[in-house]
């Protein structure tokens, strides 16, 4: 054992390799020559890959993105001839740091990620390095068939990453690990040799190496491994489910099939550059069962998981209460979170068979075979939407346990060691006792039924003692894992989190064995060097380190929750890459658009960290790349939701664009979208005369080109404002207009906000909303002059201005916010603004809260407010596609209660952002992305959808997205509330 006072600070790795690699320049003009792909050696590139989801931190030299192999054979090429190292990366989800080096960087994700078609004479499937794990699992089920290892990530995960990593998951219970499921891979080597490699039977190895070559000279080499080495591999390997730390000698021994190709799984890009892998598939059960199980700890539920496994499980995880803790904090999953049986410690365990009814029973066997082990265990069964729902809980624990307000950041490191499932409730105990003596606190879930735990824990990775006592823990927990038989790594890889800890684990000899392993692929040490062989310190290279200063400009907003700084904001994200995902929610739309690491959440935060640490990217505010990259964010908020530390990058880009601007003169466009509702408000006195001179074709072409809106948008129209409407001025109506600064509301008023887009361009959906709240029962006050949130103002920083018109409102409503009277917004965009931004940018202001807690939607308020109201009966159908902002900071759950009220048959689209996003969609740089965006899944459903059918959409830019691509005209939900039939 080793103590604290044995290891020496080491600086944090900030070195520009990019600056210090000799011939860079050349290196890039001549890569730049020849690849038909992409080739990126600017500031930002290296930003955006200098990390990983690991605490580690190296710049890359520059970004290759090849198109096919022969881009992949030129960029090894040149690399040789430059010296230069390289490392292969796909999602770039790793958790010990082997996806960040200081070497040229192969991102293989965005075009070489083909899938071929599933061989069903051996069950088999070919696919490029860059395939998500999610799409070649899709086309697998085709033929009931699947990959069995399935990591959380598996919607962004690559196949690439995870042979690398020898990646499991939840269902490696059924099908065993990566290493279990590949067949064969073809390589290319850093000599430039190209391989193909698989199972050998002993005549085949005499063959090749009677062939001689670079081909023969490796299996040779592999062979005296095998033979020097042989018994050592079988004393000293742990005879674990998950063993992944090391290099899989044990697929060499004799009696085996000398399986090179999977001898080479988990060795994390440093032997070889995968260019395919044939897959082995298995069958996939098609009929599911999810039983929870409540114990009264974690500890006694790790007790109980080898009598579990006596039972025909395909999954076992488990989940403890400190991770529902975190999702609690953070407001995640709350209604999910009830679906747990009770207890402080879970155990997800499930069945599969070929019919419900199988699979129903082993799980109904099961429970009750449960309930006979002690008393106080608590078995469920779920329905397979509630399953869905509870695995989602399991899923967002990686996320959800990164950062946790109001305890701040859990880092990996000891994250994911596996023991045999029969020493792991010892092995958890012990490691509980450690966290207890060094003051670590972290939950515990993940894949109990192989043995494997992952934690996150409160290190401080900021100071020297703290970074001293990190290493120190690690050296102990290793000690603990090992007494236990267990392996320091189960499924994430060794990397550099665990490299140098390998030699504890596994002796000078294996050591030794490794290091000739590696060798006999990739002698010049130029692939992904110094991780798993030679690997730097778990405590060196750390993004934050005893060294870690970064800048923390005076910012408008507030970042309570980040300590009133943008750099902690952008902190927040660890890697873990849930916005690179493709085929389902809203984050992140841009990624979903161009597949570009700039243009994700991530790499946005990423770029913003780096910014602030002021080391690569130069300029500060100026920077015009963090610009190029912001430029394309829809600021839609989903990440703010679905992002599983909650990353907000719609603020932050806020935040960026005031400063970007500030002292200098902006885009004319800035101006005229930014304050739209000073344009409409003009407008709305002459809205027929307006509306003819836009869509004169000289003016409208000279309008467009100076505000650069793309040729194929059309400019909306204006109308004339609700507000100065006969219903609304009425003196008779049972309604009164109210004077906001002078009348008292009373017990039943409501507050109908007049925001700028339908006051102004849908007065329809304010008059059917008027008539809704009356049908409801409500005094329908309105504000008796101009009042805007500022929702625009946002998209372009112009946050000031935003402030000045935050604190009109407010003052305008001053009596409403000292009644409490409800204030109904219809655009969910502007409701978002006093759900969100309003306490960010005025947090000391009491009038702020109250507004705030105040305002609804109109579905939320009749819900809440207005439980006896009883919407219209319709019949046939209702295609939902709610906003952005809608879903991110309000749910649509009110939404689709109400409307499934009318007993239409309701389909809410999983459409992701419609594109608009306010003037996004109008810009003419930007047309493509938002195009691309609504033709991904709304704009074919409105299409597709029947005559009988109706469209609900409550944001205004999603109307337009629709009615300017489409012949269909869309409805807010005010408006449904007042049809008496279907069309």
């Amino acid at each position: 054992m080793m103590s604290a006072s044995a290891f020496t600070i080491l600086p944090s790795s900030h070195a520009r390799a990019h600056d210090t690699f000799p011939g860079v320049d050349t290196l890039a003009s001549e890569l730049a020559s020849v690849i038909r792909g992409e080739v990126r050696f600017d500031a930002a590139s290296r930003a955006l890959y200098a990390t990983d989801a690991s605490n580690y931190r190296h710049i890359p030299i520059g970004l290759v993105i090849p198109r096919d192999e022969q881009d992949v054979m030129a960029t090894v090429d040149l690399c040789r001839k430059h010296n230069a190292p390289i490392l292969t990366r796909g999602a770039g989800t790793s958790l010990a740091g082997q996806a960040c080096n200081a070497a040229v960087i192969l991102d293989f994700s965005k075009y070489m990620n083909a899938i071929g078609e599933v061989d069903l004479a051996s069950n088999t499937l070919r696919v490029q390095p860059g395939a998500i794990l999610d799409r070649v699992r899709e086309k697998a089920e085709l033929h009931n068939l699947t990959f069995a290892p399935d990591p959380a990530t598996h919607s962004r995960c690559t196949l690439g990453g995870m042979i690398g990593n020898n990646s499991c998951g939840v269902h490696a219970l059924m099908g065993g690990k990566t290493v279990d499921n590949i067949v064969a891979l073809d390589l290319l080597l850093y000599d430039g040799t190209r391989v193909t490699v698989g199972a050998t039977t002993e005549a085949e190895l005499a063959t090749i190496l009677a062939a001689g070559g670079r081909k023969a000279e490796i299996y040779a080499e592999l062979k005296r491994i095998r033979d020097t080495y042989a018994d050592h591999v079988l004393t000293k390997f742990p005879r674990i489910p998950r063993r992944v730390s090391g290099f899989n000698l044990d697929e060499l021994l004799p009696g085996g099939d000398f399986n090179v190709a999977r001898a080479l799984v988990g060795s994390e890009g440093t032997c070889a550059i995968i260019l395919s892998a044939t897959l082995q598939l298995v069958r996939s059960p098609q009929f599911r069962t999810l039983v929870g199980v409540g114990f009264q700890d974690i500890f006694i539920a790790a007790d109980f998981v080898p009598q579990l496994l006596t039972h025909p499980l395909i999954g076992l995880e488990g989940v403890d209460s400190l991770l529902l803790e975190a999702l609690r904090r953070k407001q995640k999953s709350l209604s999910s979170l009830e679906l747990l049986p009770s207890g402080e410690g879970f155990l997800l365990c499930e069945f599969g068979a070929d019919t419900q009814t199988a699979s129903d029973a082993l799980a109904d066997a099961f429970s009750q075979f449960v309930t006979t082990l002690a008393t106080n265990v608590n078995p469920r069964i779920y329905t397979s939407s509630e399953a869905k729902r509870v695995w989602h809980i399991r899923e967002s624990a990686l996320g959800a346990t990164a950062f946790v307000p109001g305890k701040g950041t859990g880092w990996e490191g000891w994250e994911d060691a596996a023991v045999d499932p029969v020493q792991l409730g010892s092995y958890l105990r012990a490691i509980y006792a450690l966290m207890n003596e060094f003051g670590y606190q972290s939950p515990m879930y993940g894949h109990f039924g192989q043995g494997c735990v992952h934690m996150r824990h409160n290190f401080d990775l900021e100071t020297a003692p703290g970074i001293l006592k990190f290493r120190d823990f690690m050296d102990r927990a290793t000690d603990i894992a090992l007494a236990h038989g267990g392996s320091i790594s189960g499924e994430h890889g060794d990397g550099q989190a665990r490299g140098a800890l390998l030699p504890k684990m596994f002796g000078p000899e294996l050591m030794h064995a490794f290091r000739d392993f590696k060798r006999a692929w990739d002698p010049d040490n130029k692939l992904n060097p110094n991780k798993l062989i030679d690997a730097h310190q778990p405590h060196e290279d750390l993004r934050l380190g005893a060294d870690y200063a970064p800048w923390k400009p005076a910012t408008h907003f507030a970042f309570a929750e980040d300590n009133g700084s943008l750099a902690s904001a952008a902190l927040r994200c660890v890697g873990v890459g849930a916005c690179r995902k493709t085929d389902a929610g809203t984050m992140c739309p841009s990624f979903m658009a161009t597949g570009e690491e700039l243009h994700s959440t991530r790499g946005r935060a990423h770029l913003l960290w780096e910014l602030m640490q002021g080391e690569v990217l130069p300029n500060q505010w100026r920077n015009e790349q963090v610009k190029e990259s912001l430029d394309l964010c829809l600021a839609c908020k989903a990440c703010k939701s679905e992002c599983p530390v909650s990353v907000d990058m719609a603020t932050y880009k806020a935040e960026f664009l005031a400063h970007h601007y500030e002292g200098r003169p902006r885009p004319l466009a800035h101006y005229a979208f930014g304050r739209i509702d000073v344009w409409a408000r003009i407008a709305s006195y002459f809205p027929t005369l307006v509306n003819t001179i836009n869509a004169t074709p000289g003016i409208s072409h000279l309008a467009k080109s100076l505000l650069h809106i793309h040729p194929n948008r059309t400019l909306p129209k204006f109308a004339r404002a609700f507000t100065r409407s006969k219903e609304a001025l009425n003196p008779g109506h049972p309604s009164p207009k109210v004077d906001d600064l002078h009348l008292r509301p009373t017990a039943k008023s409501v507050f109908l906000w007049a925001d700028t887009f339908n006051n102004y361009f849908h007065p329809s959906t304010m008059q059917a909303a008027h008539g809704v709240l009356q049908e409801a029962g409500f005094e329908v006050q309105l504000p008796t002059k101009h009042l805007c949130c500022g929702r625009p103002l946002y998209d372009f920083g112009l946050l000031e201005t935003a402030k000045e018109y935050l604190l009109r409102v407010l003052d305008a409503l001053a009596p409403q916010l000292a009644a409490g009277t409800p204030i109904v917004v219809l655009e969910p965009s502007c409701a978002s603004v006093f759900r969100d931004e309003l306490c960010n940018l005025l947090p000391n202001d009491p009038r702020a809260k109250k507004l705030r807690e105040q305002t609804l939607l109109l579905s939320e308020f009749l819900i809440k407010h207005a439980p006896h109201y009883t919407p219209p009966q319709l019949n046939g159908n209702i295609i939902v596609h709610g906003h952005c902002h809608h879903r991110a900071t309000m749910s649509m759950d009110d939404e689709m209660t109400l409307l499934r009220a009318t007993g239409a048959n309701v389909t809410l689209l999983d459409s992701g952002c419609c594109g608009m996003a306010g003037p996004f969609g109008f810009e003419k740089d930007k047309y493509e992305v938002s195009q691309t965006l609504g033709n991904r899944v709304l704009l074919p459903a409105v299409r597709n959808a029947s005559t009988n059918t109706l469209i609900v959409s409550d944001g205004f830019s999603c109307s337009e997205q629709i009615t300017q691509n489409t012949s269909a005209r869309p409805l807010h939900l005010a408006e449904l509330l007042t049809k008496k039939a279907m069309p």
